[in-house]
């Protein structure tokens, strides 16, 4: 980062949030950190070691831990609430944090709970930062079974945050089957091969390139959800689509709330009136008002709707093991709601805010271009007409969404 960290707070003399507001409250000192040379961090380019090293610092990538291992102990709908936090400092850093969430919570999605219990443990007490190699619209790694251990090898064209995890989660399926199996492995080993080949228009810093696999190997134990190597299902094994979708709408939106707060900035420090205008100042011209007014109006409406929505899902993640379909299926339909709202307005407002900035705020320095590229290319991840059909289906036709990779 090229602000100096040493000027970060000082979170190792100071107390530990024990409160949702003080846990947001440090996100929002994490936001102050990454806004501060955001543009430039985009512009550069470089893997965010810094910046993962601050969420660690910071206390942040523990915050689903046990507290028995010096985690926060916090749930989903606070994860949410943080993510957005730090994402409308810098959108790639909140979506590295969220994916990290994703993966932590992975162990508890389809492990047994021998499985969760260590990974948690060892996670939480070592601070790992997790990635993932887990594209399903590639052909999929495929996993020889090599007798008391698991051999992947394959490709993945995407892999967030790759380069910069201690851990990765595989996933890839049994040679001669169609069983998928997940399993965590340390990032830094000779069998996973970081291709730096991510060059998008947004998310630069997300370390979101390909990987190989090759020959690495997994005790047939740590095969995720597995007891004497068949898998174990339950519902809730399903509720990954509705999980990682909600962590793509808050980090829309965090990074819509950093378009709107930065450009309103902006606007009452350096922003002119028009010449044709009665007005004095740019915060006084009526259009001015309006814009701002109707952005917030929007965003403030979609944040209490993700909200809900993340609060309506906390008694399904709290009772995991009796989970039904039709729970699943109806909170699926709901998070499709505001992941289509949510898509809608983080475009709308990233790409009109200029309208409140005028001509001089297209200056590269300032950076304004990054809000808009950084939500155009995550919302692309899953097409949202897609979204709204689940939600008309269910309305319509009484239809819940079929779990897949993506509903």
């Amino acid at each position: 980062m090229e602000n100096d960290r040493t000027a970060a707070p000082g979170w190792a003399t100071r107390p530990v949030p024990t409160s949702a507001d003080g846990w947001v409250a440090r996100a929002r000192e994490v936001r102050e950190i990454l806004e501060a040379d955001a543009a430039a961090r985009d512009r550069a380019g470089a893997t965010p070691y810094d910046e993962v090293a601050l969420l660690k610092d910071s206390g942040l990538v523990t915050l689903l831990g046990p507290v028995e291992h010096g985690g926060a102990g916090q749930e989903w709908p606070l994860a949410y609430r943080v993510v957005r936090e730090v994402a409308a400092g810098d959108g790639s850093i909140g979506q590295l944090l969220g994916y990290h969430y994703l993966w932590f919570w992975a162990a508890r999605l389809v492990g047994t709970p021998e499985q969760i219990a260590a990974v948690e443990a060892d996670a939480t007490r070592n601070r790992w930062f997790f990635g993932g190699a887990v594209n399903p619209r590639d052909a999929d790694v495929v996993i020889r079974d090599a007798g008391d251990h698991l051999v992947y090898n394959g490709r993945k064209s995407f892999s967030t945050g790759s380069r910069v995890s201690d851990v990765t989660v595989l996933e890839g399926v049994l040679e001669g089957t169609d069983t998928h199996v997940f399993a965590i492995v340390p990032s830094d080993q000779p069998g996973i091969a970081f291709h730096d080949d991510w060059d998008n228009i947004g998310q630069r810093l997300t370390e979101s390139g390909g990987v190989t696999i090759s020959e690495v190997q997994v005790p047939w134990e740590a095969a995720a959800g597995f007891v004497d190597r068949t898998f174990r299902p339950r519902v809730y094994n399903t509720l990954n689509v509705p999980t990682i979708q909600l962590v793509f709408v808050n980090f829309y939106l965090g990074i819509a709330r950093g378009a709107l707060e930065t450009g309103a900035g902006y606007t009452r420090t350096s922003a002119r009136s028009w010449l044709h205008s009665d007005a004095d100042r740019a915060v006084d011209e009526p259009y001015q008002l309006d814009l701002y007014g109707d952005y917030a109006s929007k965003l403030w409406a979609v944040e209490a709707l993700a909200d809900q929505v993340a609060q309506e899902g906390l008694a399904i993640h709290r009772d995991a093991w009796n989970v039904t379909e039709r729970q699943r299926g109806e909170h699926e339909v709901r998070v499709a709601a505001v992941k289509a709202r949510a898509t809608e307005v983080a475009l709308e407002i990233t790409a009109g805010i200029f309208e409140g900035l005028g001509a001089r705020s297209t200056t590269a320095a300032l950076g304004f271009d990054r809000f808009w590229r950084n939500v155009r290319t995550h919302t692309l991840h899953d097409p949202v007409a897609y979204k709204r059909r689940e939600v008309g289906a269910f309305l319509l036709r009484d239809e819940l969404p079929e779990p897949t990779w993506y509903s």
